[in-house]
């Protein structure tokens, strides 16, 4: 079996595509013996990926503009889409079916303050005619942490991807109350990337076919099936949440499709960072995207 080393910037259900490459033994299938982790505090996947640590790893094309921003190479190019949307909720104290985005505006909101996450989220109250500083918005750190000071009381509302806010919503704490992903709709959110030497081998023609077979398993299997079969990846969920979230992001359409990054979610990806004054200029997209490898 050949060694693949795989790493991933979140850990997320809304990764299902990948992480069913190796959980429904696509994989495996095509000779492969993968291993899969976050990225360590204080890494980059895209410089792993350039120091040759690593193999593959989930990113995002909005990844390369940084550097091309500063007039730099990226050191990875992205070859194959995992989601179309975003994946990130807006989740209340209270149920809310008469949710407006204005609702939003003067209330404490715990954001998710990363780059991607924080350009989407503000694009997305742009799109609703929510004007971003209106809002309270608190940093509460990652993912975890923001989990935590919502339990504890603090902020109205929490922006988390899932399985965060089904969770929370299956323990009566909160109430997931608006998707950023249809505010926004098609964008080139998350990606798969590697050495543009890998992307010309073999193995990366293996991957693409494993890979390719998961995400459409992904996207038209039974949503419990493919909770059950990534349940080790996800000790700590209900299963029950799990599945509400997979079926969730099946009919958002973050998995529809091909593989291949569509030009037209890029140029929207573009849209999102160029609102939120990250980048500078449009990028090329011959700059940041390759075919996939097959």
């Amino acid at each position: 079996m050949a060694k693949l080393r795989i790493m991933v910037s979140r850990h997320s259900a809304f990764y299902s595509p990948l992480i069913g490459a190796i959980a429904g033994g696509f994989l495996k299938e095509e000779g492969f013996e993968p291993t899969y982790a976050v990225v360590p505090p204080g890494k980059a996947v895209g410089n792993l990926i350039g120091d040759g640590e690593i193999d593959v790893a989930q990113s995002a094309v909005s990844g390369s503009f940084t550097a091309l921003d500063k007039g730099q190479t990226p050191r990875a190019v992205h070859f194959a889409q995992i989601n179309e949307r975003d994946g990130f909720f807006i989740c209340a104290r209270q149920p809310d079916p008469h949710f407006t985005w204005d609702k939003l505006a003067g209330r404490q909101v715990l954001v998710d303050s990363v780059g991607q996450p924080m350009a989407m989220f503000k694009y997305a109250c742009h799109k609703m005619g929510l004007d971003y500083s209106k809002i309270n918005a608190i940093n509460a750190g990652g993912p975890d942490e923001m989990d935590a000071a919502f339990r504890t009381g603090r902020g109205e509302y929490v922006h988390l991807q899932g399985p965060y806010p089904q969770q929370l919503q299956k323990e009566g704490i909160g109430h997931v109350v608006a998707s950023v992903g249809k505010a926004i709709g098609p964008v080139a959110f998350s990606s798969l990337i590697a050495s543009r030497d890998w992307v010309k081998t073999e193995a990366a023609k293996a991957f693409t076919r494993a890979y390719r077979k998961s995400r459409k398993w992904a996207n038209e299997g039974m949503a419990s099936e493919i909770a059950s079969a990534e349940q080790e990846y996800f000790p700590k969920i209900d299963h029950d949440v799990q599945t509400e979230t997979i079926r969730f992001y099946q009919q958002l359409g973050a998995w529809g499709g091909d593989i291949a990054i569509q030009r037209s979610s890029y140029e929207a990806a573009l849209d999102v960072f160029l609102h939120s004054k990250v980048i500078s200029r449009r990028h090329p997209y011959e700059d940041v995207v390759v075919a996939p490898p097959a």
